[in-house]
């Protein structure tokens, strides 16, 4: 199946050793599919997916985007845009739900 439009966004990881924490940025991706949005660990439903919204931080640079679940809101670390993601998401279920 091939999806619709891809979102990077960053899981940050902590290591912890007896001498040192280290923080590092792992990169991973969003896919958004005509019946799904899938992430490295996480499968939702698109029926499931209320809305899905962001805030980037003051620099712009960096933000936040929200998945508006029934089971509650995911949030993940954007670097990058995600309007053209959350449009497709929004043709997507706008298609689904107002068909005449």
């Amino acid at each position: 199946m091939q999806f619709i439009a891809k979102q990077p966004y960053v899981k940050v990881v902590r290591q912890v050793s007896a001498l040192e924490q280290k923080d590092t940025e792992e990169q991973r991706y969003m896919y958004l599919y005509a019946d799904k949005i899938v992430t490295r660990y996480r499968e939702f439903p698109i029926e499931n997916v209320m809305d899905i919204s962001y805030r980037l931080t003051g620099n712009q640079t960096k933000g936040m985007l929200y998945l508006h679940t029934l089971k509650g809101v995911y949030a993940y670390i954007i670097k990058s845009s995600p309007e053209q993601f959350i449009d497709a998401f929004k043709a997507r279920t706008h298609s689904t739900t107002h068909r005449n």
